[in-house]
C-alpha cells in the first residue's frame, strides 16, 4: 500500500475528504518526525513505538572494488511493533 491508497482508504473509512485524510497523514508524519528528531519516541498503546537508534561508525566494502571503506556513525529511525498488531500478524 501507497500514500495514495492509504489516504483513500482512510478518507473512506472516516467519512472524510481525501484531502483532509491526507492533512492528517501529513500532519502526523511531521509531528513523529519533528520528536525523534528531538531524540523522544513516539508510542502508539497497541500498534508500536517509533524511536532513534545509534549505528556506531564500522568498516564496510565496497563490492565493485573489494576495497575496505569507513562508514560513519548516524542515528537510523526504528519501528517495534506493539503485542496487539504483533498478535494480528
Amino acid at each position: 500500500m501507497n500514500k495514495a491508497e492509504l489516504i483513500a482508504h482512510i478518507a473512506e473509512d472516516a467519512g472524510v475528504t481525501k484531502v483532509q485524510a491526507n492533512a492528517a497523514i501529513d500532519s502526523f508524519i511531521d509531528a513523529v518526525t519533528k520528536t525523534l528528531k528531538k531524540g523522544d519516541k513516539v508510542t502508539l498503546v497497541g500498534f508500536g513505538t517509533f524511536s532513534v537508534s545509534k549505528r556506531a561508525a564500522r568498516t564496510g566494502r565496497n563490492p565493485q572494488t573489494g576495497e575496505t571503506i569507513k562508514i560513519k556513525a548516524k542515528k537510523v529511525a526504528r519501528f517495534k511493533a506493539g503485542k496487539e498488531l504483533s498478535g494480528k500478524l
